[in-house]
């Protein structure tokens, strides 16, 4: 097979009220029409492993961008001290999550080699915010990895400052991809089962996995979470579900 030619850069897009923040864009360098994928990075922030992810999307022939959600917490600075940071200011505003996933989304759309179709994928605190910005926007394909507190709010030791947003599943845009582990507290399989419940209560299609073995964090290589046959097994099911959807 013959390699792609990938281009990995450094961005600035436009994103919640005309704010220029910095991302990560990894292209696929072919005048073949192609769709996009806008990666929502973990809480530990736009780090070296999530940028890996948005190369690894660009390698399977895709238009990624990882916007910088910290971004405005430490301009320039490092990855752990930008989400320190946040997670001090209690965490992304979900209104500002949107507004950047939104401006991420308009920058894939205005490549020359796009066909039209987007999909976004979060890991963590990035999986509740693709279902988020799923149920915000229009997206073809969504992908929530282990995405807690979309059924429960945080607990009181939490550092994070946000509400469930289950109520918004009506709104869902696109089906959803869901991949978590059997051995996960935040979300437990019983806020999956949840979760899933009201997805077929609105006519949301979607698709759940549950990894036996596997507790959160497990597609982090850099991590002792990480399990390889989870973390395999789930990139198969992304591969599979974007070419289905994105082309």
């Amino acid at each position: 097979m013959r390699s792609k030619i990938v281009l990995a850069e450094t961005v600035h897009i436009t994103g919640f009220e005309g704010d220029m923040i910095e991302a990560y864009s990894a292209r696929c360098m072919s005048d073949t029409p192609t769709g996009g994928v806008v990666v929502i990075h973990h809480m530990p922030g736009y780090d070296r492993a999530t940028k890996e992810i948005a190369r690894r999307f660009a390698e399977m022939g895709y238009n990624a961008i990882c916007p910088n959600l910290h971004y405005r917490e430490a301009p320039g600075g490092e990855p752990d001290d930008a989400a320190a940071a946040s997670r001090a200011a209690g965490g992304v505003p979900d209104g500002r999550l949107v507004g950047d996933v939104a401006g991420a989304r308009k920058y894939l759309l205005s490549l020359s080699n796009s066909n039209g179709k987007v999909g976004v994928i979060g890991y963590c605190s990035g999986g509740r915010q693709s279902f988020l910005a799923a149920c915000s926007l229009e997206f073809d394909a969504a992908v929530d990895c282990y995405g807690a507190f979309i059924v429960t709010p945080p607990g009181s030791d939490s550092p994070l400052q946000v509400k469930p947003v289950i109520d918004l599943a009506p709104n869902l845009s696109c089906e959803l991809l869901g991949l978590f582990g059997a051995d996960d507290k935040y979300p437990s399989p019983a806020e999956v089962e949840e979760l899933s419940k009201v997805l077929k209560e609105n006519g949301k299609a979607h698709r759940f996995h549950s990894f036996e073995g596997a507790g959160h964090a497990f597609f982090a290589v850099d991590r002792p979470s990480y399990r390889v046959e989870a973390a395999s097994q789930g990139w198969g099911l992304i591969s599979d579900f974007f070419s289905e959807k994105l082309g």
